[in-house]
């Protein structure tokens, strides 16, 4: 199932995170149709990097497990705008109210309408007033750590907001 974009200003945008060198079969399926896809870091391995490529374009931030390799390819931290929405990407960042002091440092200076991280392992989508954004950590889409389920995160960007957020959640421990 995909968008259809050619008739508007939209961007469909896929987010995961932690994946820790593995690439789920659903990812393409789920992905499909989303002009870009967004790593929160843990990625693992330049192989996972390589399977987002072959759906769309990538924008990743290495994570605390990630090698000199993903480090060389990607920053700590990413700052961007898409379709006029600012976002503020990083690894380990907490969430409205228990943000890192690195974290809120550089919300308080970039404003982003948009803040991910990842790292925790548990998907989280909340609104922060204090800072007028919204906040997206998309779970972990790996099998390393303790979450029990395999989270992915699909949403479109238009006029400068986000919306229409889907969220695909697989039992880890279920044979597919």
């Amino acid at each position: 199932m995909g968008w259809d974009t050619s008739f508007n200003n939209l961007k469909i945008i896929g987010l995961l995170s932690d994946t820790h060198g593995y690439f789920h079969s659903r990812i393409p399926e789920f992905f499909s149709g989303c002009d870009e896809i967004w790593h929160a870091g843990d990625i693992g391995s330049l192989e996972v990097i390589v399977q987002l490529e072959a759906i769309a374009t990538v924008r990743a931030v290495y994570g605390n497990i990630d090698g000199g390799e993903l480090r060389k390819d990607f920053p700590e931290v990413a700052f961007f705008t898409v379709e006029g929405l600012k976002v503020l990407m990083m690894h380990i960042g907490g969430y409205p109210g228990r943000y890192s002091s690195k974290a809120r440092m550089l919300i308080e200076k970039y404003r982003p309408g948009l803040f991910i991280s990842g790292h925790s392992h548990i998907l989280k989508v909340i609104p922060d007033n204090r800072y007028g954004l919204l906040h997206i950590n998309p779970g972990a889409a790996g099998h390393s750590g303790f979450h029990k389920s395999i989270t992915l995160v699909r949403f479109a960007i238009e006029k400068a907001q986000p919306k229409d957020l889907e969220i695909l959640d697989i039992d880890r421990h279920k044979k597919i």
